[in-house]
């Protein structure tokens, strides 16, 4: 497998599912400041020109929640989704999707200092609801799925993170715990490093 990546954007998430899962992979840095040659190249393989990018073989994945449902599913033993037909497979699923299709529109739209102009019409609605399912949907303890630590819990745990390092969110004490636990994750502290710094921890 290989995996496009650069440390200064979303493929760390997708970097840190891989080392949960120790997946032997070839990793390849795609540098937007200075590589202008290989971006070409890289295009033919993902239009949009962005990262993350997962190849195995000839599959092609992108978008940060396929890549770690992908890699979840290829690799069942790790045990970092519930198995297909199980009754929290479904609770899987949702918060594998509401991190990028709800939770990160509404939180770009809020830091560029904007509001849909009709949220009845947006997928994400508004920030108000848009938080409220934040606060439902973080456990109180453990992770997402309960005591086994999964997929999930880096996608949607991984986003909370993100907007808590960029004070995207105002973390309520229940979201701050939930990514206090993940922090402590090795697999969390190889691949964040920078996000780490930037908390003040050690």
């Amino acid at each position: 497998m290989k995996h496009y990546f650069n440390p200064m954007s979303r493929a760390v998430t997708t970097d840190w599912m891989l080392k949960e899962l120790d997946a032997p992979h070839e990793q390849i840095i795609i540098d937007f400041t200075t590589d202008e040659k290989s971006l070409p190249d890289f295009r033919k393989i993902n239009p949009m020109g962005k990262l993350p990018v997962l190849v195995d073989g000839e599959t092609v994945v992108t978008e940060v929640a396929a890549i770690c449902a992908y890699l979840a599913d290829k690799f069942p033993e790790k045990r970092l989704a519930p198995a297909i037909g199980s009754v929290d497979r479904g609770a899987y699923y949702r918060y594998l999707f509401v991190a990028g299709n709800t939770i990160e529109p509404a939180f770009s739209l809020a830091a560029s200092g904007l509001e849909h102009p009709d949220p009845r019409s947006a997928g994400w609605g508004d920030m108000p609801r848009v938080l409220a399912t934040v606060e439902a949907m973080t456990p109180e303890t453990g992770w997402a799925l309960g005591a086994q630590f999964t997929a999930a819990d880096v996608v949607f745990g991984g986003l909370l993170d993100f907007s808590m390092a960029f004070s995207l969110i105002d973390a309520s004490p229940k979201v701050a715990a939930y990514v206090a636990r993940i922090r402590q994750r090795p697999s969390y502290r190889e691949t964040h490093r920078a996000f780490i710094e930037m908390a003040g921890e050690k």
